[in-house]
């Protein structure tokens, strides 16, 4: 049927709109490719992986702490390097942040990482590239699956502390916070799940499990749902007072190899965190079905992990003429 050139202008800027409004979401952007440096610095991938896997090799431990530096990246202001910006004139670091402070780690691969692109491919390969590379490898260097991560993000010339502090879930948080926080970045459930089974390799912090221990409900009790043999290990590692940085491993089965096990220990109540156990404990519904699911089918979670952590990496990333080429990653131009 014959269109009008009235209906046809109005077809055009209704398409329009939808384009824009399309390009905007967190979740959707047309500029980041797989070959984006393919020209401009081809070894780029290649220069990334051989740091990380040199700094996993000196310390297994660092693979979960460079994984764990997307997440917390991600979730604040998207996809954009805005974590490690160090405190200056015009910067509020988000290191500073509860999530952060004395507890994320990995800047100085980052910055390894970026003085040998700086060398090959001046003023090219952006921070917040870099970091989602690195992530990648880390889980490759751990025995997990291998994804191929699209590229040409920008770089943030602000951080938010704030951001920092509200977006990124504490290791004590309900079921239903830590929905509310995923949903926040267009993740749901299933992105929930898939993402926590990150927690397979690394170790956190008594400070960070001690509640659970000694007072999980502000009455003096411990958490009931957390085994009990596994309740008195952790106790001998983290008492009621001091040991704040005293360490256990998140999967105290293969707590360096990603795999699955995260969620075997989930179903027999031996997670460490209560943000993981209650994926299963006080899952009502999606959450404890998928975690079962997982726990008996690793291919399962290793396919949604890697659709999770794409979606992930694609929160609202700075592309085109946004943000900038940091040549220092701690600091803007």
């Amino acid at each position: 049927m014959a269109m009008s050139i009235g209906s046809l202008s109005v077809f055009i800027v209704c398409f329009m709109s939808v384009l824009r409004s399309s390009a905007s979401h967190p979740l959707y952007n047309n500029y980041l490719s797989p070959k984006f440096y393919e020209k401009s610095c081809p070894n780029a991938e290649q220069i990334v992986k051989s740091v990380v896997q040199n700094a996993v090799m000196k310390e297994a431990r660092m693979a979960a702490s460079l994984v764990r530096l997307q997440f917390h990246d991600c979730f604040v202001k998207g996809c954009d390097a805005s974590l490690f910006l160090d405190d200056s004139a015009k910067i509020v670091s988000e290191k500073n942040s509860n999530p952060n402070k004395n507890s994320a780690r990995g800047f100085e691969v980052i910055d390894q990482i970026k003085s040998e692109l700086e060398k090959a491919c001046p003023r090219t390969v952006s921070c917040a590239d870099i970091l989602i590379i690195a992530a990648r490898d880390s889980v490759v260097l751990s025995g997990g699956p291998s994804w191929e991560v699209t590229l040409g993000r920008r770089d943030s010339t602000s951080a938010s502390l704030q951001g920092s502090n509200n977006n990124i879930p504490a290791p004590n948080s309900t079921l239903q916070t830590l929905i509310t926080k995923f949903k926040r970045q267009g993740l749901n459930e299933v992105d929930l799940v898939a993402l926590s089974g990150s927690h397979t390799i690394g170790q956190s912090r008594c400070t960070s499990f001690r509640q659970r221990l000694y007072n999980q409900s502000g009455n003096g009790q411990p958490d009931f749902t957390l085994e009990k043999s596994y309740s008195n290990k952790l106790r001998s590692i983290c008492p009621q007072s001091g040991g704040d940085n005293n360490l256990s491993p998140l999967d105290a089965v293969t707590p360096t190899k990603f795999d699955n096990y995260y969620f075997k220990l989930l179903v027999s109540n031996r997670g460490l965190l209560n943000s993981d156990e209650v994926l299963f404990t006080k899952g009502q519904g999606k959450t404890m079905e998928t975690v079962k699911l997982y726990s008996e089918q690793e291919e399962v979670f290793l396919k949604q992990f890697v659709e999770s952590m794409i979606k992930m990496g694609n929160i609202s990333p700075l592309t085109g003429n946004q943000g900038q080429i940091r040549t220092n990653c701690r600091s803007v131009l």
